[in-house]
This record gives C-alpha cells, structure tokens and sequence, in this order.
C-alpha cells in the first residue's frame, strides 16, 4: 500500500491503521519527511511514480484543492487489479477524477472518515464510503470488512448525495461554530472568564468552538469553499440570522415562537436530542463529582492526547485543573486533557505495567484441609493479583504445602505477605521456617 500525503496527519494515521493489520506501507509526501516514515515503522517512497505503478492499493491523503490534480497525474500509472482510494471530505469530484483518470481495470473507492487524526481508533466512528458501480468489486469487500472489524460504522451512499448532507454536517456546523468564534474576536470578549458564568450547555458549546477553531485552517476553508452545495446553505443560513435577528429588534414574541415552534416540527422528536446531550452533560458532571470525592485516594487518569496514564494519589480538584501526587512528583493535568480509568481499567492498567513480585510461603496444613480450597481463600485476597500451589510433600506424617503469591509493586510487599500469613494461621495451618 502506498498513501500519497502520507506525511501529513490523517495520513501517518492510516500509515499505521494499516500497517497493524498486515499491509507494507509505504508513505510518499512533498515534504520529503523521511523520518515520519522512519517513526511510523514504515518505508519513504523516493520515486513516486514507480511506487504507483506496483502497490496493490494508492490511496490519496492530500488537501482537498490539489486532490484531483493528484489524482490525474497518478491515476494512469496503476497497474492492473490494484485499488485507488481517496480520503477527501468531498467525493463528487475526486470520484469523477478517478473514473477519468484511472484504466479500466483499476478499481476506484472514495472513502471519506469523519474523524480527526487525534482519536485512538475507530471503535464507534463513522466511515462513508462511496462505491462506484461496476469499479470495486474485488477491493470493496475488503475495506469494508477490515474497517467494520475494527470497530467503524460504514455507511455506504452515492458522491453527489454525501456531498449535498456534508455541506450541512460539515459546512454549516464549522460556519457556525467558527464564526461564533469570530464574533467573540469582534466583541473582545473574554472566554476564559465567561466560564465562571458558564452553565453545561454553553460549557459544551465553547468546547466544540475551541476544538474546530484550534485545528488547521486550511482544511476548514477547504471543506467551505471547495463544495458548491455549502454556498446555498450559507444563504440560507444568513438569511435565517437575519430574519431572527428582525424579530428580536420587533419584540416580536409570537413571531419568535412561531419560528422556533416550526423549526422543532421540521427537526422532528427532539427528545432522543434532549436525552443525548443530558447524557453528555450529566457525563461531565459525573465525572467532575467523582474526582472530588476521590480527592486523598488512588486513581488512574488517562491523558487523552499523549496516551500516558498516570497513577497516583489525588491531591486537588478543580474545574481546570487536576493535581496528582505521582510516587516523589506532583503532577498538574488540565481537567479537559484527562480521562478516569474505572477500578477495572486501572487493575487491567496495573496488571500490565507494574513489576510483579512474588513470595513463596511454606505452610503445614491441617490434616483433613483440602490445599486447593486454601488457594481459593487467598485468590480472592485484594491485595494479591495470582496464586499457585508449587510444591506439596510429606514431613513426618504431615503434609506441607507451598503457595506462591504475586504481589504489585504498588503494595508494601512485607505487610502482604504478613497478611496472608496470618490468613493460613487463621484457618490452621502452620508456617514452616
């Protein structure tokens, strides 16, 4: 597999997506980054056009202005069978290209993930993908199958009909979140203190503000100017400010009822929307509440961006800001960076990092014990994460077993192990020397 713009973000994204699941990567882009491809594991392509001609499937991952321009020189270089892929957020036009372009016997796909490259995988995200009839018959199947595998939901529509819902999902979404951002600019408002003020809703709205404000700009100007369905619906959405915002300067109340009554019989049943964006708000809520009550105890959170998981005591708590006390450092998280692990992801956590230690002890038994309903009793111990009988024998007419427990660097071994002891003493066994 080659992936042409495979140095830019969403590329190194799928560069590894791909490569866990058994393909040899390849990466071509501009800037000639080769360490990217070094990092990722993958191979640089030096010579592009001979890269092309022998990958099974070249998939385009270039901004959306220069996509079809790729597309045209490349697409005539691929060779019998193989696959050309483009993951644009537009599709009529790459897909007309590639029909253009492409031989026959090259099967084409558009594929657009609607997903940054910040998530982790693909577990709940969505993935269109727009076949074209007679085109990917060998290659579609396939795609299909590995991303579903991996957790994505497919949906599969024509390009003309994924252009025409994305120049609302998208084009109007970023417009209006991008130019309340813009607004904000204008009145020199101060958003960071606006936020002692703030109520769940607002909350969750200046989040979605700041997540598509801090991202490239050059992909959201591209994802407005390069559809022409968005301009229509940037028409109708300026004349829809305009005609509410008359209505407010009227005082016009039955005139702003009507409007908001109307447009809630449009949307159709708003309660799955109110229940949703309850769960949302009570989720953050939750949360928060959570780490206060944890505050003196041991928790684990998961930075969200980095991947790193971080243990420790929880030393303060505050809507911004979280403070853990990580073994001998202090550690301070922003409470919007951060994810808490629950109890069994944290033990799955430690299970997995933490260095394990383990003590052998030595017990005479009592003569009508079962040894194995003992190891039951101390593999239900907490403080303890495995237990095995390694020997059994007999002294002097009596039988001796040995248990070896596991114990996590994150408990005092000594203590443990005296624990468990007094545990085998408790129930008639004998400890030997």
């Amino acid at each position: 597999m080659l992936i042409i713009g495979g140095t830019g973000e969403m590329g190194q994204w799928f560069a590894t997506f791909f490569r866990k699941r058994g393909f040899e990567v390849s990466i071509w882009g501009k800037s000639r980054k080769t360490d990217i491809a070094e990092r990722l594991g993958v191979r640089f392509a030096h010579d592009l056009y001979a890269e092309v001609a022998k990958n099974d499937v070249v998939i385009i991952s270039v901004p959306i202005d220069v996509t079809e321009h790729v597309i045209a020189e490349v697409a005539p270089l691929m060779r019998t069978g193989s696959l050309l892929m483009d993951l644009t957020s537009l599709k009529t036009g790459p897909t007309n290209a590639m029909q253009k372009y492409a031989p026959a016997d090259v099967e084409i796909l558009g594929a657009h993930p609607m997903f940054g490259p910040t998530i982790p995988n693909l577990h709940g995200q969505r993935f269109i993908l727009t076949p074209i009839a007679d085109r990917c018959r060998k290659w579609f199947p396939v795609i299909k199958e590995m991303l579903e595998e991996s957790g994505a939901h497919i949906v599969v529509v024509g390009p003309e009909e994924h252009d025409r819902f994305v120049s609302v999902v998208q084009g109007l979404t970023h417009f209006a979140y991008i130019t309340i951002g813009t607004t904000l600019n204008r009145i020199d408002f101060n958003v960071k203190e606006s936020r002692k003020f703030m109520s769940p809703v607002y909350d969750i709205m200046l989040d979605f503000v700041g997540r598509i404000l801090g991202q490239n700009p050059y992909l959201y100007a591209m994802i407005q100017m390069e559809n022409p369905e968005v301009i229509k619906v940037h028409e109708a959405f300026l004349q829809e400010c305009h005609n509410t915002s008359e209505i407010v300067r009227r005082h016009d109340l039955e005139g702003f009822i009507t409007k908001m009554k109307d447009a809630a019989i449009h949307f159709g049943d708003t309660s799955p929307a109110l229940r949703r964006s309850d769960k949302l708000i009570n989720y953050k809520i939750a949360e928060y509440e959570h780490l206060l009550t944890s505050v003196g105890e041991e928790c684990g959170l998961l930075h969200v961006y980095s991947g790193k998981i971080h243990v420790g005591k929880l030393w303060k708590v505050t809507p911004e800001q979280i403070i853990l006390a990580e073994g001998t450092k202090m550690v301070s998280l922003k409470m919007e960076n951060i994810q808490l692990l629950s109890a069994q992801e944290l033990k799955e956590w430690k299970m997995k990092d933490l260095t394990r230690h383990k003590r052998d002890i030595s017990v005479i038994v009592p003569d009508n014990a079962d040894p194995g309903i003992i190891l039951e009793i101390l593999s239900g111990n907490e403080n303890i994460v495995g237990s095995e009988i390694i020997d059994t024998y007999i002294i002097d007419g009596r039988k001796s077993v040995t248990y070896r427990i596991t114990i996590l660097a994150d408990r005092e071994l000594n203590k443990v192990q005296t624990d468990i002891e007094r545990i085998l003493c408790g129930i008639g066994c004998q400890l030997r020397a």
